[in-house]
């Protein structure tokens, strides 16, 4: 661990920290570089759908009543 990095305390689920012990041995890493991939990745997705929201912020809106209807005219459902 270099000095960069900063220690926290998680607590997990014993099922949860099993599975996580198991795949760091099958995977050779430590439980740390999973649970920071983990955490990069949900970061990452997060930062994907805040870009998508914006993309699309122009975009019109309807409600959920006027789908409803619109795909009812047009024997969706």
């Amino acid at each position: 661990m270099t000095e960069a990095n900063k220690r926290s305390t998680v607590y997990f689920k014993p099922e949860i920290y099993d599975a996580l012990r198991l795949k760091a041995a099958l995977t050779h890493r430590s439980v740390s570089d999973l649970v920071n991939e983990a955490v990069r990745n949900a970061l990452r997705e997060d930062q994907e759908d805040l870009a998508a929201f914006q993309e699309r912020i122009a975009e019109p809106t309807i409600s959920y009543e006027l789908l409803l209807e619109d795909l009812r005219a047009h024997g969706k459902i």
